[in-house]
């Protein structure tokens, strides 16, 4: 398996040693030997019946290697080899998946066990900190509750993973290569007229060769007004009919997340409110194309996202959504948050919403922004601006003083976002969705 930063085995084995070195450091700062990291275990669907959810990795444990077996553990010691304890899969209903790649193996020592509760004879001396999710598994082998997921070292695993290495850095651009095809696939079968939400999503698995419990989230595929739905996973079964699209759809390699969006006009329909909202989607493009270009290392991500409000102002004037009003105006009233009422973006890795860069507060006008951090060379986010219109957002403005000054033609096309995952360097970035995928939106 190689990547573009070289064999991604050689890339794994800096990986590996990096983060030993780093786990030991953070171990002994934080008052412990060792670490033990659970990989995670099957949940019950409900207690009314016998079904699991597929299983969700601790991303503690991913860092280190992408094996999906459940009640793993992993055992960091300074000076030492990590240890893997794989229980022995005494189930004949499910078979577990194979491992995603041998590599990770020559940098550990791997022990099979009977059975996950054995790894506590296997314990070291001295104080081992447990990480993972099921309090059951730490309390059955001991730990107490001082060192089950110790505050002080969860903040330092964390920060391990706002800088990312180049191991890292290949799979989430090999991850946005594999999403890149399923988004592909969906503008084209928009552009021939399919928009039942429910086809576009299997069409996206298909294309990208990953099926649901493997994608980092649930695709969005947002046909017309449901684009108003942030987060919109209740697929239309039948035709909408509607000319545009929005899909906000990633893919995983190793792990680790790409995560896309990518808004479209169908170019058949020629109805005057299309034609407009086409103007809004380029428009949002030139946007978020231009803040990608104004990322600086030793900047604060909050004002970025505070520039992308400023340019919406701007956007709902030049495109008529507000009429009357002066950019200034619109931005000081607030009237870009009712259309845009997200954050610019977040930090992206191991988990779509991925941790560390969110350590402080954002300001209380900047309730849902991910991303507090000062930007950083290695940092992963993702840019993704956006224009809505949601009516429970916009009715306070449908029914105050401003209502004279919005034009609602837009509305039942729902929304546009356009989003990119980007890597910092010390001067500029890498545009891993642009590499992949040029345009953000536009005409299908």
């Amino acid at each position: 398996m190689t990547a573009a930063g070289g064999d991604l085995a050689t890339l794994y084995g800096a990986h590996a040693r990096a983060l030993a070195n780093a786990y030991a450091a953070a171990a002994t700062s934080s008052g412990f030997d060792a670490v033990l990291i659970h990989s995670g275990a099957l949940a019950r669907k409900t207690t009314f019946d016998d079904q699991d959810w597929p299983l969700r990795l601790t991303p503690h444990f991913q860092h280190w290697l992408a094996l999906s077996e459940p009640d793993g553990f992993l055992l960091v010691c300074a000076g030492k080899r990590p240890q893997l304890f794989r229980p022995r899969n005494m189930s004949f209903w499910e078979q577990l998946p194979s491992p995603p790649a041998g590599f990770f193996f020559d940098h550990l020592d791997v022990i099979d066990v009977a059975k996950w509760e054995d790894v506590r004879g296997s314990l070291p001396a001295g104080r081992v900190a447990f990480v993972g999710e099921r309090q059951d598994r730490a309390e059955a082998l001991g730990f107490a509750p001082d060192a089950r997921n110790p505050p002080a070292l969860m903040t330092k695993l964390d920060a391990l993973r706002t800088i990312k290495s180049a191991y890292e850095i290949a799979c989430i651009e090999e991850a946005n290569r594999v999403a890149a095809r399923g988004h592909e696939a969906l503008r084209a079968a928009f552009a021939g007229g399919e928009t039942n939400e429910l086809r576009l999503h299997l069409m996206y698995l298909g294309a990208t060769n990953q099926d649901d419990p493997e994608t980092p989230y649930k695709n969005i595929v947002a046909t017309g007004r449901n684009a108003a739905t942030l987060h919109h996973v209740t697929y239309r079964k039948d035709a909408s009919g509607a000319p545009s699209l929005l899909v906000d759809a990633g893919a995983t390699c190793l792990g680790y997340c790409s995560d896309i969006t990518r808004t479209w006009v169908r170019e058949s329909d020629k109805s005057e409110a299309s034609s407009r909202f086409l103007g809004l989607v380029k428009a949002v493009e030139s946007m978020q194309k231009a803040l990608c270009e104004a990322i600086a290392v030793g900047q604060k991500y909050e004002a970025l996202h505070d520039r992308s409000h400023r340019m919406t102002s701007a956007i709902l004037r030049e495109i008529g959504v507000v009429k009357h009003l002066s950019v200034e105006e619109i931005d000081a009233r607030g009237i870009s948050r009712a259309f845009y009422p997200h954050g610019l973006g977040h930090s992206l890795g191991l988990q779509t919403h991925d941790v560390g860069c969110a350590v402080t507060k954002p300001r209380a006008d900047n309730p849902f922004l991910r991303n507090t951090s000062v930007i950083e060379p290695g940092q992963v986010f993702t840019i993704e601006p956006g224009v809505y219109f949601i009516e429970m957002l916009l009715a306070p403005l449908r029914q105050g003083e401003l209502a004279k000054y919005i034009d609602w033609t837009l509305a039942p096309l729902g929304g546009v976002r356009i989003e990119d995952d980007v890597h910092v360097r010390e001067r500029g970035i890498d545009n891993f969705t642009r590499a992949v995928l040029p345009l953000g939106g536009g005409i299908a």
